[in-house]
């Protein structure tokens, strides 16, 4: 099929990038619904930046996507190696899609080492670009291949465009004043371009940021730019290329509103300073940078307009304990860290129980056990989150399902904390973390009013008839204490550790008090007020799938295919973890079957085998990668005919 191809940067008979024009209509374009990309390369080849300014214009075009970026733990490994490889990988659709797609329909390889790690996950058929110029002998020898791949014919199932990239780029920058090496250094926009010209992205958005990130090198932005514009037109005038491809805008996919790309820690991020914004408190973030996590640190020290401060702790202890000092003097306090951190923190938590001060602790899970995989995603932090302090010290803990759900993930948290005078635990994971789809941004209306009262004055009268403060004494709806700013004429009290006794506040070393202290904050996690989980079932199924966190879109899309083949599934996704949805119990027991996907080995199962005494099945994975749909399908098909 023919059409006029336009460049999104201009649109008419013909198009125009770079100052060349062409006629419309002078190759093939083929329409599809959807596409995987995946960029890869070597960690200095910027695969991340392309793979996200790809995403960005995607999502100005309107269609739904999701992404995957899936970098090496080393800073720097060695150049060329198989440890060293960055990957981005971009699902995008005219249609409601959940997942970064399981196969990439096009891989770029920037390198040898890019090639071998990714071309086992291609499907027959599917197109690789490779960069020729890196397939050198002693390149292709340091990552095991005896011969090149590009002519033994271990390729020949798929379809193999081999483009010079490296030279192209230092041809198209030859008028710069520019070294070979820096003029290579833009074969990421090279490879840009020809790409949007493949798959018909914008093009103005790519030149604004490149001039805009290199304001003060304008020479530099202006080679990236001629680099970009030479990678689009060599799409267009090259005979190795002969199609181009367009995907509609998913203009059914979307309610009204205003849309925007947005990363789960941004997300995340905008959420807490949401969360502040209408409770009327300051935002306090006391954070130690970790991976995945540092993100949402970064983001949160660009906002001192909004009241929000930021302190970048010298451990991760200080970090948590300058948070919870924060939530004594009356801030909405945050800290945010991964697995290894929550250890360190897990000591302060349990003060934060004991003191029932609103506290939020945001763990963007990553592969374990210790420092384990720093750039993977797991989900094998929940029962840490539950248990892993000493003592009796429930913590509230509260999973976003997707990217954008980070946003209100936040806001549910703050409110949960805030109610209750309880920390609560936000569980996040890398894959969320640094992945993306479409957020519509929603109206100031439609946020939860999360004011608070601070005390003002005494609230209890003595037998004798004088009137005091009892820190702890309680609201008898949700059982929170008083949450009394220091400073406040007539509500000094005591803090520590040491226990409380009731009403009073002062140090109580008596049992029956400490029993009764102790079933008191329990009993006012299992008391807050979460909604009833939601069962998608439209076909009365005997088998039901249920997901926490990041699971929901590899789950969801496994469900929506085998119910496109005729089976009959239902699904529920928890996002109160603790305490559970009141109907959880009664949603199990209509079953005759439960299966638990987990990125662990067991927790979320673990714990509703132990409290609701049913036989759920496990299904796990714990590779540091999202599940993939199909992979999820075959299990649950499995389930549903055992």
């Amino acid at each position: 099929m023919t059409s006029q191809v336009s460049s999104p940067a201009e649109q008419g008979d013909g198009a125009v990038v770079g100052g060349q024009r062409r006629p419309a209509g002078t190759k093939d374009v083929r329409r599809l619904d959807r596409v995987i990309i995946r960029f890869a390369g070597d960690s200095g080849d910027g695969m991340q930046l392309t793979g996200d300014r790809f995403t960005s214009e995607t999502a100005s075009f309107g269609n739904d996507l999701s992404t995957l970026p899936n970098f090496p733990a080393e800073i720097r490994a060695p150049a060329g190696t198989l440890p060293g490889v960055s990957s981005f990988q971009l699902h995008f659709a005219d249609h409601d899609i959940l997942t970064p797609g399981d196969a990439p329909n096009v891989l770029v390889a920037m390198n040898p080492a890019a090639l071998k790690a990714n071309v086992g996950d291609l499907p027959r058929g599917a197109e690789i670009i490779v960069n020729t110029d890196e397939f050198t002998k002693r390149a292709m020898q340091k990552v095991g291949y005896g011969t090149s791949p590009l002519e033994d014919g271990s390729l020949d199932g798929y379809s193999v465009h081999p483009v010079p990239l490296t030279t192209l780029t230092v041809e198209a920058l030859k008028d710069f004043d520019l070294t070979r090496k820096e003029a290579e250094r833009s074969k990421n926009m090279f490879a840009l371009g020809l790409l949007s010209w493949m798959y018909h992205r914008p093009t103005e958005g790519t030149e604004r940021f490149l001039r805009s990130k290199f304001a003060k090198k304008p020479d530099i932005a202006e080679a990236n730019i001629a680099a970009f514009r030479a990678g689009w037109n060599f799409g267009e005038t090259t005979e190795d290329f002969a199609v181009s491809y367009e995907v509609a805008p998913a203009a059914k996919a979307f309610p009204v509103g205003t849309y925007r790309n947005i990363s789960g820690n941004l997300a995340l991020s905008y959420g807490l300073i949401a969360a502040s914004r209408q409770a009327d408190l300051p935002l306090f973030l006391g954070s130690y940078p970790i991976t995945p996590a540092s993100d949402i640190l970064h983001e949160l020290s660009k906002h001192k307009n909004f009241g929000v401060r930021t302190f970048q702790a010298e451990d991760e202890i200080a970090g948590i304990g300058a948070a919870l000092g924060a939530a004594f003097g009356g801030s909405l306090a945050v800290t945010t860290t991964s697995g290894p951190g929550v250890a360190l923190k897990s000591e302060t938590i349990g003060l934060a129980v004991s003191l029932e001060l609103p506290l939020l602790i945001v763990d963007i899970q990553r592969g374990g056990p210790s420092t384990g995989l720093p750039t993977k995603t797991e989900q094998a932090d929940l029962l840490q989150a539950m248990y892993g302090r000493n003592g009796e010290a429930p913590v509230p803990v509260v999973a976003p399902r997707t990217p954008a759900d980070c946003f209100d993930a936040a806001l549910e948290a703050a409110r949960i904390a805030l109610t209750y005078r309880t920390p609560v635990f936000l569980l996040s994971d890398g894959y969320l973390a640094n992945g993306s789809e479409p957020w519509r941004i929603p109206e100031p209306e439609e946020l939860p009013d999360l004011r608070v009262r601070f005390a003002q004055g005494p609230n209890h009268t003595l037998d004798d008839g004088t009137e005091v403060f009892w820190p702890y004494k309680r609201d008898p709806r949700t059982l929170a204490r008083p949450w009394a700013v220091p400073g406040t004429p007539g509500l000094e009290h005591r803090i520590g550790g040491i226990e409380k006794q009731d009403g009073t506040g002062n140090i109580s070393y008596d049992p029956a008090n400490h029993d009764f202290m102790v079933r008191t904050r329990q009993a006012k996690v299992d008391g807050i007020d979460v909604p009833d989980v939601e069962v998608d079932d439209p076909a009365g199924a005997r088998t039901l799938v249920l997901g926490w966190g990041s699971t929901y879109g590899p789950i969801t899309a496994a469900v929506r295919r085998i119910r496109k083949e005729g089976g009959r599934i239902a699904q529920a996704h928890l996002r109160h973890l603790n305490p559970f949805p009141r109907n959880l119990g009664a949603v199990l027991s209509g079953y005759d079957k439960v299966v638990v996907p987990e990125m662990n080995l067991g927790q979320l199962a673990t714990l509703v085998r132990a409290k609701y005494l049913v036989d759920a099945r496990s299904y796990n994975q714990v590779n540091g990668m999202p599940f993939k749909a199909e992979q999820l399908a075959e299990a649950l098909k499995e389930a549903i005919d055992d």
